[in-house]
């Protein structure tokens, strides 16, 4: 009894003493830091209020997290909502998405869209699928027939993790839609998972670049005889950040991603803001005819709609040319689009919503007699059956998403996909961080939110009273102006007069 005692005591007095150290240390702690505060020069408020003004940038840093699921309400954060976050995440788990007792949605916000219900929807026995789409028929040697409504849109290996890749490929198969491969050049993990894919050209021509910097034709062809690579993309700009190349931070190049880039370990990717071989509408249909000439497959471009020019300029420069020398489609971003990292003055200011742009391009193309052969594959927050059956009616023939397909991966907006510490292990290398991405499993959650989108926007176009989501019109939307009232799509945007009339050859 007194061992026990004696044993007792020693515990606690050693308990004591080490309490007593750490509480020292503590407060040395305290004092270094105050000492460091009082000090230096740089920020006023550490200066004035030391310690204490370090818990203003703690309170920052973790404001974010408590906004996201504390505070805001279902419709109020950006830039996607807990509503249709909510949405994505059932969708992706193949869990019930209907809601109860009414919807969350304001039915008054300026510029929201209504959709008008016929009184005969399309009978479920009546409905077709998507329909098939060709694109570059008539213009190479390999077009491509696609039924996807909802693709993957570019996300570059580097930006995004090997696990999110291999994830995103194996689930873009079991849905039967295309990947795009973004900017950073073609990986095995895009490969292994057995889906079609988009090569995206960029302006660092990373994985087809030649030693000088220019395009390599011998490079580009080893790309294109992959028979899973159906088309190529050349980015001009992205919604983000137009007029800004790709930034990879130095910690995301790794071994793996500096070998297929052609760049240093440990080094900034920084991407040329334009590419330095097209500065005009001639240079860029000579690149598309370049690249479609010796890969044998669709060539398109990708853009954010800025100066309306441009495409006054390029749709008289292809007329002048004849028909074949059009690009095979046309990728419109959206300025509200996204990106890993950005200017936030280029993210914020530059650029038109692709409310705007999509109807007005589709106008243009219509006007200038080449909507026929031009495709227009729509880009930018279409991450909701809504917004999908939107771009449909405006004109779009496709949708592509990213960030939809992130969430869909288990993205939880934490905002950092810059630094490399993506708690979901999406656009981070650290090992630790993708051991939660389990490829096998996450896949399953892709294939699941491409189904149910195409589903629900058919559900969309049923009750409009078509058949199909790709018979969807603008007469088929309402937009909701100022004062909470609506006006017709149509009306906004009435089919303009034919002013160049072409005539398709016979193959297209």
């Amino acid at each position: 009894m007194d061992h026990l005692q004696q044993l007792a005591q020693t515990v606690i007095q050693w308990g004591a003493l080490l309490l007593l150290f750490f509480v020292g240390v503590g407060a040395l702690w305290i004092f270094v830091i105050y000492l460091v505060d009082k000090t230096q020069k740089i920020h006023t408020i550490r200066r004035n209020y030391p310690v204490i003004g370090r818990l203003r940038y703690v309170f920052e840093h973790f404001g974010e997290f408590f906004r996201q699921y504390f505070f805001a309400m279902d419709r109020e954060e950006l830039p996607f909502n807990r509503a249709e976050r909510s949405w994505v995440y059932r969708a992706a788990k193949n869990v019930d998405t209907t809601i109860a007792f009414g919807s969350t949605r304001p039915l008054d916000q300026p510029g929201d869209v209504i959709f008008l219900n016929s009184a005969f929807p399309v009978l479920s026995q009546d409905s077709a699928d998507a329909g098939a789409i060709t694109l570059g028929q008539g213009s190479c040697k390999q077009p491509y027939t696609t039924k996807s409504v909802i693709n993957i849109s570019g996300m570059s290996f580097g930006a995004i993790s090997k696990p999110a890749v291999r994830a995103l490929s194996r689930g873009a198969a079991a849905a039967g839609i295309w990947m795009n491969t973004g900017e950073g050049g073609l990986s095995s993990y895009h490969l292994e998972g057995g889906c079609d894919l988009v090569f995206q050209i960029g302006t660092a021509k990373y994985g087809v670049r030649a030693a000088e910097g220019g395009l390599d034709p011998v490079k580009l062809a080893a790309v294109a005889a992959y028979p899973q690579v159906k088309m190529f993309e050349i980015k001009m700009s992205q919604g983000a950040k137009p007029g800004k190349g790709g930034i990879l931070p130095g910690g995301k190049v790794t071994e793996k991603i500096a070998e297929i880039r052609g760049i240093t370990v440990g080094q900034d990717s920084i991407s040329p803001n334009g590419h330095e071989d097209i500065r005009s509408v001639n240079d860029l249909l000579d690149m598309i005819e370049n690249v479609r000439e010796i890969t044998g497959k669709p060539v398109g471009f990708k853009i954010v709609v800025g100066q309306i020019e441009f495409f006054h300029d390029l749709f008289d420069e292809i007329n002048r040319r004849g028909v074949l020398s059009a690009p095979d489609f046309i990728t419109l971003d959206s300025a509200d689009g996204g990106t890993g990292a950005a200017p936030q003055p280029l993210m914020d200011y530059v650029g038109l919503a692709l409310r705007e742009s999509l109807p007005m391009i589709v106008d243009k193309l219509v006007e200038y007699g080449l909507r026929d052969r031009i495709k227009v594959i729509a880009s930018g927050k279409l991450i909701t059956p809504g917004k999908v059956a939107w771009a449909l009616a405006c004109g779009a023939d496709i949708v592509t998403s990213a960030r939809g397909f992130m969430f869909a991966l288990g993205c939880i907006q934490a905002l950092q996909c810059n630094k490399n510490t993506c708690p979901t292990g999406i656009t981070t290398h650290q090992k630790e961080l993708q051991r939660g991405l389990v490829p096998a499993e996450k896949s399953l959650r892709v294939a699941s939110f491409a189904q149910q989108i195409v589903h629900d926007v058919g559900v969309i176009a049923h009750s409009c009273g078509v058949s199909q989501p790709r018979e969807l019109e603008r007469h088929h939307v309402r937009v909701i102006e100022s004062g909470g009232l609506s006006v017709s799509l149509a009306e906004q945007y009435p089919t303009p007069v034919v002013s160049q009339k072409i005539n398709l050859p016979p193959s297209v």
